[in-house]
C-alpha cells in the first residue's frame, strides 16, 4: 500500500514533527533523563539532533520546489 502525500502535506508532518519533538526536548522530565549519566544512544545523538535534521530535510524540499518553480517560469518564457 503506497501513501499518497503532497510536498505540502509531507512539508506539514514533518514540521509538526519539529514541533513536537521541541515539545518534549523542553520538558522537565525529558531533560532530567537526557542529563543522566546512564543516558546513552549508540551515536551520542540528542532529541535536539532530530529536530535539527527534521530542519534540514524541510529546507531541503524548500530548495527542490524553488528549483522547480524557476524552471517552470524559465520555461513559460520561451527559454
Amino acid at each position: 500500500m503506497e501513501i499518497r502525500l503532497t510536498t505540502a502535506e509531507i512539508r506539514t508532518i514533518l514540521q509538526g514533527c519539529q514541533y513536537t519533538l521541541q515539545m518534549v526536548g523542553s520538558s522537565k522530565d525529558y531533560r532530567r533523563l537526557q542529563s543522566s549519566e546512564h543516558f546513552s544512544t549508540s551515536n551520542d545523538v540528542v532529541l535536539n539532533d532530530a529536530f535539527n535534521v527534521l530542519g534540514e530535510v524541510v529546507e531541503a524540499i524548500d530548495q527542490v520546489e524553488q528549483f522547480n518553480r524557476q524552471g517552470e517560469s524559465s520555461h513559460g518564457t520561451g527559454n
